[in-house]
C-alpha cells in the first residue's frame, strides 16, 4: 500500500451536496473532503455509492451544493474534469468500443500522432497481459481480459484521478485481486466503489454510504466495522 508522500495531494472535495434523479432524493446533503491517495466507497446497494462516483467525473452534476475535483469544478469545469478523471464502469462491455483492443486502446489516445499512439498501445496492451489478443475480437477475451482492457483504456490516458464504480464484482478472485492490485498500484488518485471489502481495507481511507449519506469515513477497518453493523 502507498504512502501519502508517493501522490501528489489532491483533494475531492463535495460541500452540501444533493442528487435527485427522477424527483427522488438519491444524495442528502453531503459535504466530505478527501485527500487519501486511495479511497475505498462502501454501503448497501442503492446507498448513493455510484451516484457519488459519477459526481467525480461531471457524469451527473449536483441538484444543489459544489462539487470540487483537485480543484475543478464538477460544473463549470466540466470538459476540464473530464480529462483529468480517469471512470471504470462495472461492466466492462459497457466500456470497450471498438472491435479489438488495439483499437480500443488507439481510440483513447485519438488526437495523438499516430506512430507514438502505435507503439504506447503495443507497449501498454504487453504490460497488461495483452499483447497476444492485440488484434483478437474483443469480444472473444474472458471477462478478467475485458475489465484489464476496459482498464488500461483508462490507464493509457495518464488520469490523475481514476474512479471504478465496482470494477471486481464480475470477476473471479484471481482476476479480482489483479484488477484490484493494478488500481492500488497507480500514481493517480484512486476511488474504487466496492463490495469487496478485502479491496476496501487494502485503501488508505474508507468512506460508507448508507440511505443517500456519508454515515462513517477514516480508517477502513474502523468504517468497515460500521457497515457489518448498519448490515446486522
Amino acid at each position: 500500500m502507498r504512502g501519502a508522500a508517493d501522490v501528489a495531494v489532491a483533494a475531492i472535495s463535495l460541500d452540501r451536496v444533493s442528487v435527485r434523479l427522477d424527483d427522488k432524493p438519491v444524495l442528502h446533503d453531503i459535504s466530505v473532503e478527501l485527500t487519501a491517495p486511495t479511497i475505498a466507497v462502501i454501503g448497501a446497494n442503492g446507498s448513493g455509492k455510484s451516484t457519488f462516483a459519477r459526481l467525480l467525473n461531471g457524469l451527473l452534476a449536483p441538484s444543489s451544493g459544489r462539487v470540487s475535483v483537485h480543484g475543478l469544478d464538477s460544473v463549470q469545469d466540466r470538459a476540464a474534469v473530464r480529462r483529468r478523471v480517469g471512470f471504470v464502469f462495472t461492466n466492462p462491455d459497457a466500456q470497450i468500443l471498438m472491435p479489438t483492443p488495439a483499437e480500443d486502446l488507439a481510440l483513447s489516445l485519438r488526437g495523438h500522432p499516430k506512430q507514438a499512439a502505435a507503439e504506447r498501445v503495443r507497449a501498454t496492451l504487453a504490460s497488461h497481459g495483452l499483447g497476444d489478443h492485440a488484434d483478437a475480437p474483443a469480444s472473444s477475451l474472458s471477462g478478467g481480459q475485458k475489465q484489464m482492457l476496459a482498464l488500461a483504456s483508462v490507464l493509457i490516458t495518464d488520469p490523475k484521478l481514476i474512479v471504478a464504480d465496482e470494477p471486481t464484482t464480475l470477476l473471479d478472485l484471481r482476476n479480482a485481486r489483479r484488477i484490484g492490485d493494478l488500481l492500488l498500484s497507480q500514481e493517480a488518485q484512486v476511488v474504487v466503489v466496492t463490495h469487496d471489502l478485502d479491496l476496501a481495507a487494502r485503501c488508505e481511507t474508507a468512506v460508507l454510504f448508507d440511505e443517500g449519506r456519508i454515515v462513517a469515513s477514516g480508517d477502513p477497518a474502523a468504517v468497515i466495522d460500521a457497515y457489518r453493523r448498519v448490515c446486522a
